[in-house]
C-alpha cells in the first residue's frame, strides 16, 4: 500500500487496519515509501504485525508521502507497472490526485489497484466523508473558539484562514461550529463589499468584534465583477499552486473599508497534524478493513466509501470524476448567523 498527497490524521490507522486484516488472512503486506515516487523508484518496507503495532493514534504516515505524478515523469508509468508485477495488488490511499493516478492505472493498464479516500478537504465526491476531515474541523473549531475571546477583549475583527483549495467544507463546518460571523468559500464566493457590510451592520448593533473564516482557495471578489487570487507561482506535480495569504489580503481589505482593527490567523498545517479524532480513527479503520476485503475479492478499480453509515465499494474513476462542492443549502444555513 502507499500514501500520497498531503499528510492527514488517520493515515496510520488505515495502514494498521489494512495490514492487520490482510495478515490475519495469510497475506504478506508491503508498504511503498513516499507515495507514487516510491512506486517509481521501488522503495518498499515490510508491514508485519510488529511494524503496525501502536499506529492507531499516531498522526502523519509511517510510509511517508509525496506529491508525485508518475504520468508526468519520463518512464514513470513503465517503472510503476514494472514494480507492480511483484505485487498481487496495490492499495492506494489518497485524494483526487493520488486516486486519479490509481484510476488511470486500472482503466488504461489493467492494474490491480484498490482505493481508500483521504483528504482533510472532504471534496471527494465518491464518499460522504473522508477521514482526516473531522480532525481538521475539530482543530479549526477550537481555534475559532479561542479567537472569540481575544477578539472580544480588543474589539477586533479576527480573520481565520483555514485549508480548502477548491471547496469550503472545513470553513463552513468549523465556522458553523465556532459561531463565525462571516464565512467565505471558493465555490460560493461572497464579495468583499458584502463581507464588510455584514461586519459594519454587526458593529452598528453594538457587537464590537467579529470572526471571519475564509478558505485558502477563496479569491477576493468585488461588486465590480473583478476578482483577485492569492497564490504562489510555483505549482506541484499535479499543477496546483501553493496557497496561503488570502486571509491577510482579506484582513487588509476589511480594515481599510470598515476602519475596524483587524488581525489574521492562518492555521495552515496545524489542521492536518497530530493525532486523529475518535471519529477519524474509526472511519479510517473501517476503510482499511473494506479495502483489504476488496483485495481478497479481486475487486480492482474499486474504492472504499462511506454512504450513510455503511462502508461500500464504488469505482475509483467515478469517485474522482468531479469534486464534491459545498451545497447552497448548507451555506445558506450557515449564513443565517452571519453579521
Amino acid at each position: 500500500m502507499l500514501t500520497g498527497g498531503g499528510d492527514c490524521p488517520g493515515l496510520n490507522a488505515v495502514i494498521r487496519s489494512v495490514a492487520r486484516s490482510s495478515i490475519d488472512h495469510g497475506d504478506e503486506v508491503v508498504g511503498v515509501l513516499r507515495g507514487w515516487r516510491g512506486m517509481i523508484e521501488g522503495q518498499t518496507r515490510p508491514l508485519g504485525g510488529h511494524e503496525v503495532s501502536g499506529l492507531l493514534p499516531r498522526g502523519g504516515t509511517i510510509l511517508r508521502t509525496s506529491r508525485t505524478n508518475p504520468f508526468d515523469v519520463d518512464g514513470g508509468i513503465e517503472r510503476v507497472l514494472e514494480h507492480m508485477r511483484g505485487l498481487d495488488a496495490l492499495v492506494a490511499i489518497g485524494g483526487e490526485d493520488t486516486l486519479g493516478v490509481a484510476a488511470r492505472l486500472h482503466t488504461e493498464h489493467g492494474a490491480h489497484v484498490v482505493g481508500i479516500p483521504k483528504t482533510i478537504d472532504n471534496d471527494l465526491r465518491g464518499t460522504d466523508y473522508t477521514f482526516g476531515f473531522d480532525t481538521a474541523v475539530s482543530i479549526a473549531t477550537e481555534a475559532i473558539d479561542r479567537l472569540h475571546s481575544t477578539a472580544e477583549s480588543h474589539d477586533r475583527v479576527m480573520v481565520c484562514e483555514v485549508m480548502g483549495r477548491h471547496t469550503g467544507w472545513i470553513a463552513v463546518m468549523a465556522g458553523m461550529a465556532g459561531g463565525a460571523d462571516v464565512i467565505l468559500i471558493p465555490e460560493l464566493p461572497m464579495t468583499v463589499e458584502h463581507c464588510c457590510d455584514l461586519i459594519k451592520n454587526r458593529h452598528a448593533r453594538g457587537k464590537d468584534f467579529s470572526i471571519v473564516v475564509v478558505s485558502e482557495g477563496y479569491e477576493l471578489h468585488y461588486e465590480s465583477g473583478e476578482s483577485r487570487g492569492v497564490a504562489s507561482a510555483d505549482v506541484d506535480a499535479f499543477g496546483h499552486a501553493r496557497l496561503g495569504g488570502v486571509g491577510a489580503a482579506l484582513a487588509s481589505e476589511i480594515e481599510d473599508r470598515t476602519g475596524f482593527e483587524t488581525r489574521v490567523t492562518t492555521l495552515g498545517h496545524i489542521q492536518r497534524g497530530g493525532s486523529p479524532t475518535a471519529r477519524d480513527r474509526v472511519l479510517a479503520t473501517r476503510y482499511g478493513l473494506k479495502a483489504a476485503e476488496l483485495v481478497r475479492e479481486g475487486a480492482w478499480g474499486m474504492m472504499a466509501s462511506l454512504r450513510g453509515d455503511e462502508i461500500v465499494a464504488v469505482p475509483i474513476a467515478e469517485a474522482v470524476a468531479e469534486l464534491k462542492l459545498v451545497p447552497q443549502e448548507l451555506y445558506d444555513q450557515a449564513a443565517v448567523f452571519f453579521g
